[in-house]
């Protein structure tokens, strides 16, 4: 069951519409990055969790992402509401596709759930979240960098803070488990190269915690071990005959 409120979980107050900055919303609602995106991610990772403390905090994250995406599409709606502002910042999106908020990015480009990120293993989706946060974290500071409003940009901080909230949760759901820094997860053991990294570009070269002991086996000059694989064998190949006279 879901119940909605129509208050938002934040005031919204355009005080400057800008129909172009309207646009740059876009990538927040209907974009990679957007809330939609995560909302539906931690919605239906949650189906796949059989921890029911983390399946419960997916649960409660993707509900507050669904009304972030309600708060900027509402920022949407306000910025859009004049669409008769000068040419330099109307936008041609929403003329044609009508004001308030619409499934596509800043680009126009239909949003898709192809953007989705979840794999079925706790570990592996806890780590897709974090970076999903990031990714989210880095376009709201873009857009308040862009932001000439001033209740735009108040509500787009907050949205900001709880990317970092969220982000914190997935890390410490993973530091309960042990698997916030170990690379090890599922149930297949690694083979004997586990340890080993390769000098594979080579010029000015940096040794550093990532290919030095005692966590690592450093080889400089790598040598293929594979050989030259078998020619292929297709028997519906096309041959060409040779020459007769």
């Amino acid at each position: 069951m879901f119940y909605h409120r129509k208050e938002t979980i934040v005031p919204v107050d355009v005080k400057k519409p800008d129909a172009r900055f309207g646009a740059f919303l876009l990538e927040q609602f209907g974009g990679a990055t957007g809330e939609l995106t995560a909302a539906l991610q931690y919605w239906v990772q949650s189906f796949h969790i059989t921890d029911a403390s983390i399946r419960d905090m997916l649960q409660d994250i993707a509900i507050e992402e669904f009304s972030h995406l309600e708060v900027v599409g509402k920022l949407i709606e306000q910025h859009t509401s004049k669409l008769d502002q000068t040419e330099v910042y109307a936008s041609p999106l929403f003329r044609v596709r009508g004001v308030g908020p619409h499934f596509v990015d800043s680009q126009g480009s239909a949003w898709t759930a192809a953007y989705i990120n979840e794999g079925g293993n706790v570990v592996r989706d806890l780590r897709a979240d974090i970076a999903a946060e990031a990714g989210a974290r880095q376009t709201y500071e873009a857009l308040i960098h862009a932001s000439t409003d001033e209740g735009t940009s108040k509500v787009l901080t907050h949205l900001l803070t709880r990317e970092i909230t969220h982000a914190q949760m997935f890390m410490a759901a993973l530091e309960r488990m042990g698997k916030l820094d170990d690379p090890f997860f599922g149930t297949i053991k690694p083979d004997e190269t586990v340890d080993l990294v390769f000098n594979l570009s080579k010029g000015e070269d940096f040794r550093g915690p990532w290919n030095q002991e005692p966590l690592f086996r450093y080889e400089n000059d790598p040598k293929p071990n594979g050989g030259i694989p078998r020619a292929p064998v297709n028997p519906d190949d096309e041959k060409t005959p040779l020459a007769t006279k």
